[in-house]
């Protein structure tokens, strides 16, 4: 019965091919969406019931392979997204040059563990993902604890430096 399944999809396989690169643009992506989704069937067929409808449920087979690929795209692009935001926080060598340094005397004044975050984070340019890690907490925890100890060294700069912090601590002179 399966082999009777399989060489009906593969009679229809120009149009279902041409179905799944109506919902998916890459041609080589369709293709691996169609031979995934046959293999999925060949998997499946001892629960297809009624042959009648094998086209209709090959076509489902097909959609929720496609759903899977835009989600995952979604995702990756979301991950990605996050990524480049965290790298663009990093200073540069350039702006290394400019910043303030009264940060630095001002760093021992916070909790021990803002230090850390910023020490790893933002002077070592550390890695997110690994200084989570090392610390035993998620990455979520991390972006909020290292907002706290952002801005609190943003406060100690404001009430040491007063004006200047207030307006980018560049080129300071206090």
């Amino acid at each position: 019965m399966s082999e009777q399944i399989i060489s009906q999809l593969f009679n229809h396989r120009q149009k279902l091919l041409a179905y799944v690169q109506t919902k998916i643009s890459d041609i080589t992506l369709a293709e691996d969406v169609l031979q995934d989704s046959l293999l999925k069937a060949l998997r499946a067929t001892p629960d297809l019931r009624e042959e009648d409808k094998l086209l209709p449920w090959f076509y489902r087979i097909l959609n929720n392979a496609i759903i899977d690929i835009y989600r995952h795209r979604d995702s990756r692009e979301r991950a990605l997204g996050a990524y480049a935001q965290d790298r663009e926080l990093i200073p540069g060598s350039e702006d290394e040059a400019v910043l303030c340094a009264c940060f630095r005397e001002l760093m021992p004044s916070l909790k021990a563990e803002y230090v850390e975050l910023i020490e790893k984070l933002d002077l070592a340019a550390g890695d997110p993902a690994q200084v989570a890690e090392s610390l035993g907490i998620n990455r979520n925890n991390l972006k909020v604890r290292r907002h706290r100890a952002r801005q609190a060294l943003r406060q100690r700069l404001e009430e040491t430096c007063r004006l200047c912090a207030k307006h980018g601590c560049l080129d300071c002179t206090c």
